[in-house]
């Protein structure tokens, strides 16, 4: 490639001053961190391409690839620190905002930075390109930061986010798409800077050695997104065989309401609510059978199948309800609806929800998470509650649930304790023990439980301040004669 018009000496120098630590580059790194959390955790697409516009991460990586491409150790070794001193803050930084956060969900947008596949690689090559082209021809600032900064600091917060949740797959997720984009666009710039004159005064045995450490690093990195690429193939083309063979399997009329699939399950698992005018015996191994041999895996299927009248096409339970009501048959969809809603969220099947029409509430057990707790069980049953409209969601959380921890601070009682308390024992249908304490605190607390929509009394004494379920009501108790706490 002709190099004429290049100013080799000149791009090295501006390399040079920009790659290496310095504190506005210590700044930038924070900013752009910060940043890249709010427009994660919002999510935003325009407050992510804010930070990403930044692009203080940049420079080190290109700085590190000229240093390859010229064996420049002492531009290698400054272009290193800085870059790996800037993402060692860029981590600790989102680990410490993420703990302080209210808001530790995983949103789309970080979902979407724990996924890395080929077409990512590819990307970062491109950029890279790009990017080395612009720098050498003197056209870097907006197009280096556009072309290049799509997508450094983003997964880095996302790798904070990983360890401040303790989430090894987001974490090892959002690493990979770093390093991919880290490792391509530094060997890359390393090429481009060789094909426009950077180097010449190596010989043709290191300038080998360089192919060979660029096709080594692409290789390596192209196994696992290799691999992710083809799980996300997989996926999309079961979502469609899944949804055909669904349609195929029940009669003219019947309609798919819900349905997921869990790729990660052996074998996959296919969870379904079908609305049909006629219920299809034996159609679990049907459809178990039918999508084995289009996805060529074994897979486990459960579909729930609601029954339709056959003159209207309305689950025959909500027209019979709501006979004579000139608005039957949109609000009897609109119950279908709610009732697949709520099953699919609460993780049961829809026989298990129960209807009642005239107080506009469904109830339903939640099927046990490992690891959940009270407040996950209450957020789940606000999730469904937010999810149906005009419909009030009562959430059973499982019997054996462990009880929060009630503390009393300078005589103030734990307030969010005593909340999920009263929480629990309301949908339970159960009577709480407070146990431990003093007299007082025992029946402050109880007092406060009941406060809360619960049933408490005051126990023994003896050992710190603690809540048991009361012996005197069991887990069935009253449950199914309750409407709204």
């Amino acid at each position: 490639m002709a190099t004429t018009g290049v100013d080799h000496d000149g791009v090295l120098r501006q390399i040079a001053e920009e790659s290496g630590w310095s504190g506005r580059y210590a700044f930038l790194i924070v900013i752009s961190a910060a940043i890249s959390l709010l427009g994660l955790l919002m999510p935003s697409v325009a407050v992510l391409i804010g930070a990403m516009l930044l692009s203080p991460l940049m420079m080190p990586i290109i700085g590190l690839g000229f240093g390859i491409a010229t064996l420049d150790f002492p531009e290698i070794r400054r272009a290193a620190t800085a870059l790996i001193s800037g993402a060692t803050i860029a981590v600790a930084l989102s680990v410490v905002l993420i703990l302080l956060s209210p808001v530790q969900t995983i949103t789309s947008e970080i979902a979407g930075r724990t996924q890395p596949t080929l077409f990512d690689l590819l990307v970062a090559l491109l950029s890279a390109i790009a990017g080395g082209y612009a720098l050498i021809r003197g056209r870097g600032g907006t197009v280096v930061g556009v072309a290049i900064a799509i997508a450094l600091m983003p997964p880095l917060v996302v790798v904070g986010f990983g360890i401040a949740t303790w989430n090894w797959v987001v974490f090892s997720g959002a690493l990979l798409l770093f390093l991919t984009n880290a490792v391509t666009i530094a060997l890359t710039a390393a090429l481009v800077a060789r094909c426009y004159g950077f180097g010449s005064h190596l010989s043709p045995h290191h300038t080998g050695w360089q192919l060979i450490l660029f096709a080594v690093a692409i290789g390596i990195l192209s196994i696992p997104l290799g691999a992710g690429l083809r799980r996300i193939a997989f996926e999309a083309v079961a979502q469609r065989q899944v949804r055909d063979a669904l349609n195929a399997d029940f009669p003219t009329g019947a309609r798919l309401s819900q349905f997921e699939i869990d790729h990660g399950a052996n074998p996959v698992r296919v969870r379904a609510v079908m609305l049909t005018p006629r219920i299809e015996p034996g159609a679990d191994r049907k459809l178990a059978e039918d999508l084995r041999q289009r996805l060529s895996r074994p897979v486990d299927v459960h579909v729930d199948q609601v029954r339709l009248s056959p003159e209207t096409g309305i689950v025959e339970a909500a027209q019979i309800a709501r006979a004579g009501n000139s608005d039957g048959l949109r609000a009897a969809r609109e119950s279908d609806r709610a009732l697949a809603d709520v099953a699919l969220i609460a993780g049961v099947p829809v026989s298990s929800v129960q209807l009642d029409a005239a107080e506009r509430t469904l109830r339903a057990p939640a099927a046990p998470l490992t690891g959940l707790g009270l407040a996950g069980y209450r957020d789940l049953e606000r999730r469904a509650d937010a999810a149906v409209a005009d419909w009030h969601v009562i959430l059973d959380p499982p019997n054996d649930v462990v009880l929060p921890e009630v503390a009393i601070t300078s005589g103030v009682i734990d307030d969010q304790a005593l909340g999920l308390a009263g929480w629990a024992s309301a949908r339970l249908a159960r009577t709480l023990d407070v146990l431990g304490g003093s007299m007082a605190q025992r029946r402050a607390v109880a007092r406060a439980i009941v406060e809360r929509g619960g049933r408490a009394t005051p126990g023994r004494a003896g050992g710190r301040l603690r809540l048991i379920w009361s012996s005197d009501t069991k887990p069935s108790a009253l449950r199914s004669n309750q409407s709204r706490p």
